[in-house]
């Protein structure tokens, strides 16, 4: 598991460079070779760091293909998510190319900061849930149960939360506002998620909707 481990990050690491490097041109861009030093030292070390603690979550994880239990609409929700990440890598090498993107020191500073926060707050979702399957699902095989402490105790979808500060920090460390743009689409795609999420639990996760009455906000304390 840990070769395979390995081999996905390898590979995810090479491929936002081909597409971020491609579309801009040129190698000379300081910001995204810090994002790549800082994603092929984060990735093996968060993964190997889960197959400690939650092997089990870890092998869910790296199940990158549909399942036959995931609801169809998560399935198109996860096609059209690749496809925006996609054009979003390419935007920033465009930006890149055409003049911009061009960070200097204190934005690379703030957006490796929030890359490193989002990081640690996944991790803590990890410790916290061992059913944060990349997929909708209800995982009756393991013995799946309501998580409501740690970071489930604020909001309901910490994950996507997590998620949300990468993708404001990145287009800060690449200097690209075009990337800073997708901000909104981003947001908007998990708030479709959550709905998809949500759905799929309470109709088949006991304990949910009451969980779900508890804590109000879905992805920002105290705002929504």
């Amino acid at each position: 598991m840990i070769g395979k481990l390995l081999l996905q990050n390898s590979l995810f690491t090479l491929a936002m460079a081909a597409l971020l490097f491609g579309a801009a041109g040129t190698l000379n861009w300081p910001g995204a070779w810090t994002f790549f030093v800082t994603s092929a030292v984060i990735g093996p070390a968060c993964g190997l760091w889960l197959a400690k603690v939650d092997p089990g979550l870890l092998a869910e994880r790296m199940r990158l293909t549909a399942r036959e239990e995931q609801p169809a609409e998560d399935k198109r929700f996860m096609l059209a998510f690749v496809v925006i990440a996609f054009l979003w890598f390419v935007a920033m090498g465009l930006d890149r190319r055409f003049g911009g993107a061009d960070a200097g020191v204190p934005l690379i500073v703030l957006g490796i900061a929030m890359y490193l926060v989002s990081t640690a707050l996944i991790m803590w979702v990890f410790r916290e849930n061992s059913f944060a399957a990349p997929v909708v699902k209800v995982q009756a095989e393991r013995d799946h149960h309501v998580i409501s402490t740690g970071p489930y105790a604020l909001v309901r979808h910490p994950m996507y939360a997590s998620v949300m500060l990468f993708f404001a920090g990145v287009p800060l460390l690449l200097g690209s506002w075009w990337g800073l743009a997708f901000l909104p689409l981003f947001f908007l795609l998990f708030a479709i998620r959550t709905r998809i999420e949500e759905r799929t639990l309470t109709a088949g996760l006991p304990g949910y909707a009451d969980y779900a009455a508890r804590v109000r906000y879905r992805l920002v304390p105290g705002l929504w």
